[in-house]
């Protein structure tokens, strides 16, 4: 009987948190880090001083554009040393293809991206590193698959993993479920899809620079009349594409969602990332003489069944 309780405490514990990718400090601080640099990226032209006159207002877009890539490496690279094992690579190509696959049915009309509640839903489940990896791969091979690269890739990856990793981080993880977290996601969903919307305007706005129209953005202006210009450009040329987006996203995730969670989190727990290893009682004395740990019997598939 104790040994049926450990294995269905273990059970428990693998469904309530199913995290293919566990953040250890140092993932954490070079994700911090990427998040800082890409506030940078992105809002530099909100961010310099005024009468700064910005030297390089030009050329600054391409010069993150190159360092993005580097930094999002780097992001990967510290999250798979932490624990990005063979089953969540799969697992990553897989959703990642969907997601790619998603992105082209609708072709940006009108703002269908149905690959946005597709991120959210594997965010939520999967958790905030792996939705992170998962959104910047799945932008970059949309983006191979419909040859939309240019120097706005990093920036779209980039985004897309804050869309995906802010999922995983949303609360409720363990005891939220039903109706209830369907409501939560769809209302994220939509928030999200607006929001990139919002930045993917930042990185292309300075373009307008010098221009001379009521939206154009004017190196070293002040603050408050940059920021005003940039509400009224996204009004102006982004709106009417990112309110659809968000209602669509938050629509399949409300409609589909209780069908992809399920098979997403019942396919975590077949995967069984970082099992728990544990000793049967009266078998740990064999198993340390034969230098090998011993499965508590009924664990893995069984203990789902």
């Amino acid at each position: 009987m104790s040994g049926t309780g450990r294995t269905g405490s273990t059970a428990a514990r693998t469904r309530n948190t199913p995290r293919a990718v566990r953040l250890g400090p140092r993932a954490a601080a070079a994700l911090g880090l990427v998040t800082v640099i890409g506030v940078m990226a992105f809002g530099w032209p909100l961010l310099a001083a005024p009468g700064s006159g910005v030297a390089h207002s030009g050329d600054a877009p391409w010069l993150f554009a190159a360092l993005l890539p580097l930094l999002l490496a780097v992001v990967v690279a510290a999250i798979a040393d932490g624990g990005l094992d063979a089953k969540a690579v799969a697992m990553l190509g897989v959703l990642a293809a969907a997601g790619a696959a998603l992105r082209p049915l609708g072709a940006g009309t009108a703002g269908i991206e149905p690959m946005f509640f597709l991120m959210v839903l594997a965010g939520r489940v999967l958790g905030p590193g792996f939705g992170f990896v998962l959104g910047a791969v799945s932008m970059f091979a949309s983006a191979l698959l419909t040859g939309g690269v240019g120097p706005w890739l990093p920036f779209q990856m980039l985004a897309m993993g804050w869309v995906s990793g802010g999922a995983g981080l949303l609360p409720g993880a363990r005891s939220l479920r039903g109706r209830r977290e369907l409501l939560v996601l769809a209302g994220y969903g939509a928030l999200a899809a607006l929001a990139y919307g919002f930045v993917m305007n930042l990185q292309g706005w300075p373009y307008l620079g010098g221009l001379s129209t009521g939206v154009s953005y004017v190196p070293g202006d002040p603050l408050g009349a940059n920021l005003s210009r940039f509400l009224a450009y996204c009004l102006a040329t982004s709106l009417g594409w990112d309110l659809p987006r968000a209602a669509l996203t938050a629509v399949l995730s409300l409609t589909l969602g209780p069908a992809v969670l399920k098979a997403l989190r019942r396919a975590t727990r077949r995967a069984a990332f970082e099992p728990e290893v544990s000793f049967a009682a009266g078998e740990a004395g064999e198993a340390g003489e034969a230098g090998e740990p011993t499965p508590t019997p009924g664990e893995g598939e069984g203990a789902e069944r």
